[in-house]
């Protein structure tokens, strides 16, 4: 038997990243994973999705080069190459989890992992003695009743991003932000579209205008849209999709359907529930601490609830670390000062709350939009589809939320994170010099256009 001080479950961007910093704190720690370490963010979301996403952006950049005095003849996708260079990307990072964990003394267990009691973890043969473990299993993929993915004509992401053929067309079922983003890729490398919601909008419940106008801009590539569309059935023999829109039955046929409805936590079976552990709904139950309502058992990340995003997870991986090593300030992200992107073309990116969140909890705000056609580095580069959108407090002028829709949004929104961290006021963000010319002007404007003082608009 193998002592631990903390023992690990999971080595997503949520476990690795706890075991990184439970190890700084100089605790002997173990980590078990069943798969490759990075877990799904590094092998089959975040890392790969992004080399594919890159890769399109590269290709449409190309073809609309003489918009920008570049003539480019006979410019080509190979697609399969495309899809083999985001797994040599997401190898790569692999590796480096792999490598961080040598670095910082970390034993991995590659075996899949139960709790036997609240200090003993199995894994595979293995038995791991732990004063603490933490439980960082996240979710997988899923489907729905009567369209479970058969890995053929049914996919998932996991699907989307091992698969070298280019489909001639795809339905994408879930227009949230894999469903999005998979519908942007293949509708950039040439295949007919069609991106289906059972709610009222894309990209449910971030801000409507952010949400109009990425829709707006899909179709106008060519993809079809059908939102308040749930669905009804699937039929295999002629790959249709059968939904309700608008009050009446509509048909979707393509050459693949793929499902990106959400994911599954990754609860069940780990001996929790014998450990005291209190699980709804699959959701791991935790208090401000990461701490489960057995004194030894922490949780964080998508097991846990809330935002399913990996810097939640690794965010939490931290607080919880810092949490088993007794520091008392550590404690559970808030929410409401966590951003999350969308990396299609054109980008999202969003923090805090919108402007109708606001008003549902009786906060008083004011909003400003600055668009990207008045902004000269979004002028310059030829991306003047989008805006920045402010929500800020009304009486003390604190802001509130950001949403940002165009190019360069999420590398944008790391400037909110730290305003909203830091409860910074529109007038501080409008008076804070930013570069010339930057997209991030956009920001400075927005507050600037709160308080009466735009320059540019």
């Amino acid at each position: 038997m193998k002592r631990f001080d903390l023992v690990v479950i999971g080595a997503g961007p949520g476990g690795y990243v706890a075991a990184i910093r439970a190890a700084q704190l100089g605790m002997k720690v173990a980590v078990a994973e069943r798969g490759k370490p990075g877990g799904v963010c590094v092998n089959w979301g975040c890392i790969p999705s992004k080399a594919i996403l890159t890769s399109a952006g590269l290709f449409e950049e190309m073809k609309n080069a003489a918009a920008y005095g570049i003539r480019c003849q006979g410019v080509e996708a190979d697609y399969g190459e495309v899809i083999r260079r985001s797994r040599k990307v997401a190898d790569r990072m692999s590796r480096g989890v792999a490598y961080l964990f040598k670095k910082n003394g970390i034993e991995l267990f590659p075996a899949h992992a139960t709790v036997a009691s609240p200090t003993t973890v199995m894994a595979g043969d293995e038995i791991l003695e732990a004063k603490n473990i933490l439980v960082a299993t996240g979710t997988s993929v899923k489907g729905l009743p009567g369209i479970e993915p058969d890995g053929r004509d049914v996919i998932t992401s996991d699907d989307a991003l091992a698969q070298e053929a280019l489909p001639r067309s795809v339905t994408v079922l879930g227009a949230g932000a894999v469903g999005v983003e998979f519908a942007y890729i293949y509708r950039a490398f040439g295949a007919e579209v069609s991106l289906v919601e059972m709610e009222d909008q894309v990209l449910p419940r971030t801000d409507r205008e952010v949400a109009e106008a990425l829709a707006k801009s899909l179709k106008k590539q060519g993809i079809r849209i059908l939102t308040s569309a749930p669905a009804k059935g699937y039929d295999k023999a002629s790959r249709t999709l059968t939904v309700t829109a608008a009050g009446k039955e509509e048909t979707v046929r393509a050459e693949k359907l793929l499902v990106a409805v959400g994911r599954r936590v990754l609860s069940a079976d780990l001996g929790l529930e014998a450990c005291g552990v209190k699980v709804e709904r699959g959701f791991v139950q935790v208090d401000d601490r990461l701490r489960t309502a057995c004194p030894t058992i922490w949780a964080i990340g998508d097991v846990t609830g809330g935002a399913m995003l990996a810097h939640k997870a690794s965010a939490e991986g931290v607080a919880a670390a810092e949490a088993v090593a007794g520091r008392e300030t550590a404690r559970r992200p808030n929410p409401d000062r966590i951003p999350s992107c969308v990396y299609c073309r054109p980008e999202v990116a969003s923090i805090g709350l919108t402007e109708e969140e606001a008003k549902k909890r009786g906060v008083e705000c004011k909003t400003a939009k600055f668009p990207f056609t008045a902004l000269g580095k979004a002028v310059a580069s030829g991306h003047t589809d989008g805006f920045v959108k402010m929500v800020a407090e009304a009486k003390y002028g604190e802001v509130i939320g950001c949403h940002i829709f165009g190019a360069g949004a999420p590398d944008m929104v790391g400037e909110m994170s730290l305003g909203r961290s830091l409860e910074a006021t529109f007038r501080e963000i409008g008076k804070t010099v930013h570069a010339h010319p930057t997209l991030s002007e956009a920001i400075r404007e927005a507050a600037l256009m709160l308080g009466g003082e735009a320059i540019d608009i």
